[in-house]
């Protein structure tokens, strides 16, 4: 994968994440720390991990490695009270992973990144995983609204998001 590439992709992953935080603005209030399916995490766990994980992923593309997100999604989840909270948080590290892919070179991306998982990968391989980690557990969070009652937002409603996770291709900008 090229910068180039990568830029395309990073600009359809942005109009995903726009609608993933739809979906948490939908959670209820009183929720964020409930367990509607049993064996599961909190929707806040669950969002906590999942905004985690996109931040260190991209930032091991630069940094050359990636963390172990854990001792920062516990720090996050004790100081993250309100959905508002939430809100904002996911917001900063979607903010700190979209600088850091701006700022990404070819060689980074084929630079071999070493990981916790006791493989090293070639920092493109970091996005495969961002997608897989966003898709799946946004589809966790879209099985834990239906189970609070509530209907999420239309998994391909791009044109409902804020401008700022709007495509940029297709805006002109």
């Amino acid at each position: 994968m090229s910068k180039a590439d990568l830029t395309q992709a990073w600009d359809y992953f942005r109009t995903v994440n726009g609608v993933g935080l739809r979906a948490i603005a939908a959670l209820p209030e009183g929720k964020l720390d409930a367990t509607p399916i049993p064996g599961m995490r909190s929707p806040k766990a669950l969002v906590i991990h999942q905004y985690q994980v996109l931040k260190d992923l991209t930032e091991s593309a630069a940094t050359g490695t990636l963390v172990d997100s854990t001792p920062f999604e516990e720090a996050a989840s004790a100081k993250i009270h309100t959905l508002a909270e939430l809100l904002a948080w996911c917001r900063s590290c979607w903010d700190e992973g979209d600088r850091t892919v701006a700022g990404l070179t070819d060689a980074q991306l084929v630079a071999m990144i070493k990981t916790p998982w006791g493989h090293d990968f070639p920092g493109s391989v970091m996005f495969r995983y961002v997608n897989d980690e966003y898709w799946h557990h946004r589809g966790q969070l879209y099985c834990f609204l239906r189970a609070l009652g509530v209907t999420p937002p239309g998994l391909y409603s791009t044109s409902e998001n804020d401008p700022a996770f709007k495509d940029k291709a297709k805006a002109g900008t």
